[in-house]
């Protein structure tokens, strides 16, 4: 009995101590795993942290803000950012006084686009201790050209060192190239605007200037009212800069569009109904997405057809997008042969301006908002555009006009209407 119970005290005694080490090897594995999450999570804090300022550009306003991060993502001595003429942007950290020794290797990685590096045993240093063991030069490139170099300090094992920093450098460029594809899609929809005005009609112009003319002399103040007007028109449309607007702005600068379209054709032959409701005109826009596609049903829809018509604008509220359509009881035209000319319409000019909306809307808004269009020959034509009420990046910005000098009926005081 004794030893019966000598032999349960033991598989006991085993038992708990099988457990007891599961239970440490458990805690132990959790506690490596938790580490390896926790830095995890650090490396990519600081990997989304410098990635706001690369997108700015390379600068050194941005490398003073990105090398801090850059610095302790790869847990080193220091960082420094070097542009593409060999000015040195950055330096985060020690060991600023080896510069001077990787100036030459920058140099040469800048002509070359191969990384190199340094080792502190080829270099004279009279610090002791000195921080530095070994020193990464990586290339930073976009589109297979060096844009600068990135230069990385570190205390440990060169291998890590240059894997890391070529890793790192990696990233950098990236961003970089990010920086100068938003920059080109900004200078794009920068032409795209100005080619916008460009398709302003001079028609539109000098008819609307010979129907302020006809009218000086039999109703001086109606002629007042449409130069200024005319004066307000201009200056929205050739506004110095600027990609977005509400669309308030939009539709009133529609509305000064159409007061002048109707003074030409006069009241029977030109109709127009705006139906907008007020909770969508905060809604942000393309500038001028919308004062082309008027244009468009006035001069090929309605100024065609025998006795006029109709054009209507309607803004409605559709959840979270704002539905906008112009609309007119025109001559219209057949589908297919408008698909084919918006085909063409950067070789023929044919439909430019919507071509123009349509491309701008898809690629500010994404391709699910491209305009949809509803015509036949004979039925006028309806243009759709759906607008998202948020979205990233997309806000009106305070704009400089083109400053025109206050004389004659524009400097007097603005007339009401």
């Amino acid at each position: 009995m004794a030893q019966l119970l000598t032999e349960r005290t033991v598989l006991t005694t085993l038992a708990a101590l099988a457990v007891l080490g599961m239970f440490v090897l458990l805690c132990r594995a959790r506690r490596v795993s938790t580490s390896v999450e926790d830095a995890t999570l650090a490396a990519l804090h600081r990997v989304t942290s410098a990635a706001p300022y690369l997108r700015e550009g390379l600068n050194q306003e941005s490398a003073d803000k990105t090398g801090p991060h850059l610095r302790e993502l790869l847990a080193c001595v220091a960082v420094g950012i070097v542009d593409a003429d060999g000015t040195l942007l950055t330096w985060d950290g020690e060991a600023n006084h080896h510069y001077a020794d990787l100036r030459t290797k920058i140099e040469q990685v800048l002509r070359t686009g191969k990384r190199d590096f340094l080792d502190h045993g080829d270099v004279v240093c009279e610090q002791r201790p000195c921080p530095m063991r070994h020193a990464a030069v990586v290339p930073l490139e976009v589109e297979g050209q060096v844009r600068g170099v990135l230069t990385v300090i570190a205390g440990g094992d060169r291998k890590r060192l240059l894997r890391a920093a070529a890793e790192v450098a990696h990233h950098v460029s990236t961003q970089l190239e990010l920086a100068e594809l938003q920059e080109s899609k900004e200078r794009l929809a920068q032409a795209e605007v100005r080619a916008l005005r460009a398709q302003i009609s001079p028609h539109f112009i000098y008819n609307a200037l010979n129907t302020i003319s006809s009218l000086i002399r039999t109703d001086p103040e109606h002629a007042r009212d449409l130069l200024q007007e005319f004066a307000d028109f201009t200056r929205y449309s050739f506004r110095n800069s600027g990609l977005y607007t509400t669309l308030a702005d939009e539709i009133r600068n529609i509305d000064r569009y159409l007061t002048l379209e109707s003074a030409r054709f006069g009241p029977d032959r030109l109709n127009v109904q705006l139906k907008i409701a007020p909770e969508v005109l905060p809604v942000v826009v393309p500038f001028l997405a919308l004062q082309p596609l008027v244009e468009n049903a006035v001069r090929h829809g309605l100024a065609n057809k025998p006795g006029g018509g109709t054009v209507s604008v309607t803004a409605e509220d559709n959840g979270s997008e704002a539905l906008i359509s112009v609309d007119d009881d025109g001559i219209g035209m057949d589908p297919e042969l408008l698909d084919a000319e918006l085909a063409n319409a950067h070789l023929t000019g044919a439909h430019v301006g919507l071509g123009n909306i349509n491309n701008r809307m898809r690629a500010t808004f994404g391709n699910d908002y491209g305009l949809v269009v509803e015509t036949e020959k004979g039925a006028g034509m309806k243009v759709i555009m759906r607008v998202p009420k948020f979205a990233p990046g997309v806000r009106p910005e305070p704009l400089a006009t083109v400053e025109e000098p206050s004389v004659g009926l524009a400097a007097g005081p603005a007339a009401g209407r």
